[in-house]
């Protein structure tokens, strides 16, 4: 039987090379004899993954019971 962690590493491992693998399909995207795109077009781009990765940091800070509020 699988352990937690074994499950973890296996998922964590496949979910990280799907997200590496679209990332470089995104990179794929600046070929400018291909496609046209504004910088605006790159910012929304980067905006978006850097807001996602701030927030899973923060499910992953969160969970991890750092941060608690008391009077």
């Amino acid at each position: 039987m699988e352990s937690k962690r074994e499950k973890f590493v296996r998922l964590a491992e496949k979910r990280m090379n799907n997200i590496l693998k679209g990332i470089e399909l995104m990179g794929n995207l600046s070929n400018s004899n291909n496609y046209d795109y504004t910088q605006e077009d790159l910012n929304k781009i980067l905006k978006t993954l850097r807001s996602a990765i701030a927030d899973l940091e923060h499910i992953y800070n969160a969970s991890s019971g750092t941060k608690k509020f008391k009077l």
